[in-house]
């Protein structure tokens, strides 16, 4: 699965950019034109690092960023800020409230993509094991298991058990599992999405123990122990 990078930049050209040679480096993208937008994306994709513009329409990119590192689902993604301001007392600033690294513009990209991917390498350790429940998901490993039952499941599988694991309770639209688990670009079809969640069921359900993926009719799928 690519890792995703968000992008909250309201200048559209050099936004377009950054997508370009994110991508080619093997990124998916988000982008987002306000501060208000970027935190929703921010919210509902968990990417593996932001790109945040200091300058935004509504809310400061200073402002974005203290938010994102005050809530729990957001705070350990790494935050790289783009800024024309280069003085000490700025930068001090937007390390104190949480940002992880500065690049003053104008930039070089492949310097802001190599700073990605250190930025990336720096917190991949933090969260190699997701566990909801009795589930158990290793990502270094690329084991799972429920309770004491190691299980064995296939690659798209492991994918979409990582993306339920990343948000419990949330209802994933077919749209957002094929954007999340394929790619946005992929030519699969909405009922590979029922095949591979059925699958995983199987698999997670193996020893006849209680269901977790919730059916939502007409929407989606949502891991759930509520229910």
């Amino acid at each position: 699965m690519q890792p995703l990078v968000l992008i909250i930049e309201d200048e559209i050209s050099q936004a377009m950019v950054l997508q370009y040679n994110l991508e080619a480096d093997g990124f998916a993208v988000k982008h987002a034109v306000t501060g208000d937008e970027g935190m929703l994306l921010a919210e509902e994709y968990t990417p593996a690092a932001i790109i945040l513009d200091w300058m935004l329409p509504d809310v400061s990119g200073i402002e974005v960023c203290r938010r994102l590192k005050a809530r729990k689902q957001t705070k350990s993604i790494p935050v790289l800020m783009l800024t024309a301001r280069g003085e000490e007392a700025d930068r001090v600033r937007g390390l104190n409230i949480g940002a992880d690294d500065f690049m003053v513009k104008p930039h070089s990209i492949r310097e802001l993509i190599a700073r990605v991917h250190a930025l990336m390498r720096r917190t991949s350790g933090a969260n190699t094991e997701m566990t909801y429940a009795d589930i158990c998901l290793n990502t270094e490993t690329h084991r799972v298991s429920r309770g004491d039952h190691r299980l064995k499941i296939g690659p798209t599988e492991f994918k979409l058990l990582q993306c339920f694991l990343e948000r419990p309770h949330k209802v994933w639209t077919r749209a957002q599992l094929l954007d999340h688990v394929w790619g946005m670009d992929s030519d699969i079809e909405d009922r590979t999405v029922d095949v591979h969640v059925g699958r995983l069921r199987n698999a997670l359900n193996i020893h006849q123990l209680p269901n977790l993926i919730r059916t939502i009719r007409g929407t989606g799928y949502s891991l759930d122990a509520d229910d």
